[in-house]
């Protein structure tokens, strides 16, 4: 059976344009050296701590559906924590979030597909883009609620569905750190060639988005550009509990 393409949700018919205006205000000249110096970049106070706390609640408080799975971290070794993914349809603020950062970060995506020596792919929309997820049986939506609880952490890993993968994603930390939690950084490694790997920690505040390349990104050699492997995790939860929502942009075989 074909798989419903899922109706993108307009920001201009949004009752609150907050994160909208947002997202058009970030200094996208400094996103984007900070994107191609260390493969991550932040997108400070995203959403508003309302906004925030909001989200974090649909993780108990969702209707039936909201969900499509959730899967408990320790038993398949990926850490200690529980994610949920959402189902179609997302909640309103999280379709108009992933579809505003596609229209954001395409051109990131194609710039860095040139620089490799591939073709720029990725289209300005994201609904074309899901279509084309859709018609490869990419189908399932991606974008998920993480809670960490102490003690909890992740392990470094790649978020790959299939064949067609999207090479940047986006968290957003939905709680205060040394308020509601302590501990749990956002922790990235950059596999160099012939070097040891790069550690990167990123402070994020209620309400930042990191933006970070999903397996690999370009850099700069002394004989052109080449590929370079990254990971990324989270770090052990000293107390607290931390809730993020992630937003991956290719949808799941």
């Amino acid at each position: 059976m074909a798989a419903t393409r899922p109706q993108p949700i307009s920001i201009a018919a949004t009752q609150d344009p907050g994160p909208a205006l947002r997202l058009a205000s970030q200094d996208w000249s400094r996103f984007d050296a900070d994107i191609d110096r260390d493969g991550v970049a932040v997108l400070p106070a995203l959403l508003s701590p309302a906004e925030c706390s909001g989200l974090a609640a649909v993780y108990d408080t969702g209707a039936p559906g909201t969900f499509r799975s959730t899967v408990v971290m320790q038993r398949h070794g990926f850490g200690r924590g529980e994610y949920k993914y959402f189902d179609y349809p997302l909640p309103a603020l999280v379709s108009q979030l992933r579809t505003a950062l596609y229209g954001r970060l395409a051109a990131t995506a194609n710039r860095w597909n040139v620089l490799l020596g591939l073709e720029p792919s990725f289209p300005p929309s994201h609904a074309d883009y899901l279509e084309r997820c859709h018609a490869a049986g990419q189908s399932r939506a991606t974008p998920l609620m993480l809670r960490y609880g102490p003690g909890d952490f992740n392990c470094l890993h790649q978020d790959l569905y299939g064949a067609n993968v999207f090479p940047l994603q986006a968290v957003i930390l939905l709680c205060a750190p040394g308020e509601a939690f302590d501990g749990g950084e956002l922790v990235l490694t950059e596999q160099r060639p012939r070097m040891q790997s790069r550690p990167m920690v990123v402070p994020l505040r209620q309400g930042d988005a990191a933006v970070f390349a999903v397996s690999h990104r370009p850099v700069q050699g002394s004989r052109g550009f080449h590929r370079v492997n990254m990971r990324h995790g989270v770090s052990r939860i000293r107390s607290g509990t931390r809730s993020t929502l992630g937003l991956i942009f290719h949808d799941a075989a």
